[in-house]
């Protein structure tokens, strides 16, 4: 039987790059989606189908889940600050949701379930390299949602329902559903569209991963025997850089040299160890933070994106204003 992956979530950044590759790949493909930026970045392709609905209608949650193999399940109101935005509904979706649709899952049928956590429910870490193993410290909703969510995941695991975890580092680079509002993207707009970079703090050290790296992990675990990957919670890392780091790779990149330093109260700072999952499993990012901020660079001097330092559709927090989200 030809595997059916539901991708809740599926027409986000990750997500929207992800779908062609599975439909690439063999998969028949369902994507549950709120669309809030846009059906239009997924193009109509064989062994697609697309669903417009909230994943707190557990009613359309089941119907969806009829015929699927695998979840992947990326959907959730993403980075702190548009979290922050609405609380209420930030929990609703994030956390309060995420159980009706596990218990659903399973009873289902579905062979596999990939929940795509953050790497940011370490918190602040001392450690020169924090694996999958040491103690979570969440220091926002958003993240202690996330750590919450893999509890709940890990409890309804069985040998009939493959539970994985990914905690991955920021993303980075270009998606046909493109943000701005990450940190490398941030300052690759704004030294391309500005003249000038802004970086909040500097000191800081945060762990960034290429979108096609994400892309292809999500790949590589899909296909990974079930033994290898039950219960189990990989880091997904490319490069661990200070933000300081990654604003002199930036300016050298895009040729601006003016650097501006501001205060910041956000003192999340931590590098995160991957080497488990390449040990385990053999999988290893082969793209750095250099190559998504070449391609960046690529595709604003194209004029990819419509007005790119203020269109709502590239920030989240922008978007769920504009549309009064709840």
């Amino acid at each position: 039987m030809k595997r059916k992956v539901i991708l809740f979530g599926g027409a986000g950044y990750v997500g929207s790059m992800l779908v062609p590759k599975l439909v690439e790949k063999g998969f028949k493909v369902l994507v549950y989606d709120t669309f809030w930026y846009g059906r239009e970045v997924l193009k109509t392709a064989d062994n697609l189908d697309l669903i417009q609905g909230d994943i707190r209608d557990l009613e359309l949650v089941k119907k969806s889940l009829e015929g699927v193999t695998d979840v992947i399940h990326l959907a959730c109101i993403s980075n702190d600050p548009s979290f922050d935005l609405n609380p209420s509904l930030g929990k609703s979706i994030n956390l309060l949701s995420f159980e009706p649709l596990v218990i659903a899952a399973k009873q289902q049928g579905i062979q596999r379930f990939i929940y795509a956590s953050s790497s940011s429910v370490y918190g602040i870490k001392s450690e020169p390299n924090v694996t999958e193993e040491l103690a979570l410290n969440p220091l926002t909703d958003y993240s202690k949602f996330k750590a919450q969510c893999e509890k709940i995941l890990l409890n309804y695991a069985s040998n009939d329902f493959i539970c994985t975890i990914l905690r991955p580092a920021t993303i980075c680079g270009y998606s046909v559903r493109q943000r701005f509002d990450l940190v490398v993207n941030i300052l690759s707009n704004q030294a391309l569209n500005n003249g000038q970079i802004t970086v909040l703090g500097g000191s800081q050290f945060r762990p960034n991963l290429h979108i096609s790296d994400m892309v292809d992990a999500y790949l590589f675990v899909l296909n990974q025997k079930t033994s290898s990957i039950n219960r189990e919670i990989f880091n997904i890392n490319g490069e661990n850089l200070t933000l300081n780091q990654i604003a002199q790779k930036v300016s050298e990149i895009t040729n601006v040299d003016k650097i501006e330093f501001k205060q910041t109260n956000d003192l999340r700072s931590y590098r995160v160890d991957a080497s488990k999952i390449k040990t385990k499993l053999g999988f290893k990012p082969k793209l750095g933070v250099d190559e998504a901020i070449l391609d960046l660079k690529k595709a604003l001097n194209e004029g990819k994106f419509k007005d790119p330092l203020n269109n709502s559709l590239y920030f989240n927090i922008k978007r769920m204003q504009e549309l009064e989200i709840k």
